[in-house]
């Protein structure tokens, strides 16, 4: 399923922040963004209204099935677009961690996808 970016960057956050431990807030979401409270409010009643997460987002935020479908297929790629940015172009772990994220949220899934091969092909034949 295509989402937009927006919904993209606000799913990576909840991925992100649920992983920290303990429930994610629009408050966390904000802070985490740098967006304002309104601004999550008004994209988590759109991800409420697509199924990604429950509608009950007051106290806490929660994917549903399917936004954790949405996110795990959104970070499929993850793990070797983040090698790309640390291994490959030098980038320290802070900055290559950040520049995965925007790649992943910004870049569509098959361009993704094609990196992710490219790195798992490179790193392998590296690894020989």
């Amino acid at each position: 399923m295509q989402h937009c970016a927006g919904q993209i960057r606000y799913l990576a956050a909840i991925k992100e922040l649920s992983e920290k431990g303990g429930q994610v807030r629009c408050v966390n979401i904000s802070r985490h963004l740098g967006v304002s409270r309104p601004s999550v409010s008004k994209m988590l009643r759109c991800l409420a209204n697509s199924g990604l997460v429950y509608e009950d987002f007051c106290n806490s935020v929660v994917l549903t099935p399917e936004g954790e479908e949405a996110v795990e297929e959104l970070f499929s790629s993850f793990d070797e677009i983040y090698t790309f940015f640390h291994r490959f172009l030098k980038l320290p772990k802070e900055q290559a961690h950040e520049q995965a994220l925007m790649f992943i949220t910004d870049f569509p899934q098959d361009t993704c996808a094609r990196l992710k091969k490219i790195v798992k092909r490179t790193v392998k034949k590296q690894d020989k």
